[in-house]
């Protein structure tokens, strides 16, 4: 098992900037990919990015391409999310996830979820 615990979540104006962090514990000597997604209401949960379990691939989102970026700490055991240049579109709930190895951008590939972070953009 895996847990996982987002934090960094926040009340930002438009244009901010804020990060994200997402703490593995659990069986993490096992090689496990990571990965953002968000919900927002009314709406179904995206993909946001993705890191494989090296941290030698990534993966983003069209909409936040350019904004976002995602890295990861391997000695901590965390992943983190840093969000520029943020809009009112990217307000929603934020999930961090986990599963073996590789990253994938479906929801549904996942293993392990987080409880999630709100992100709210103000504008």
């Amino acid at each position: 098992q895996v847990q996982l615990v987002e934090s960094g979540g926040g009340l930002v104006q438009v244009g901010g900037s804020l990060r994200l962090s997402c703490a593995a514990s659990g069986r993490t000597s096992s090689p496990f990919a990571m990965g953002w997604f968000r919900q927002a209401p009314g709406k179904e949960r995206e993909f946001v990015s993705a890191i494989n379990w090296n941290g030698g691939a990534t993966n983003y989102a069209k909409s936040v391409k350019g904004r976002f970026t995602i890295f990861k700490d391997a000695d901590e055991n965390t992943v983190y999310l840093q969000m520029n240049g943020l809009e009112p579109e990217d307000t929603a709930v934020y999930y961090c996830a986990a599963r073996p190895y590789s990253f994938a951008t479906t929801a549904g590939e996942y293993n392990y979820w987080g409880l999630g972070t709100q992100v709210t953009v103000s504008s």
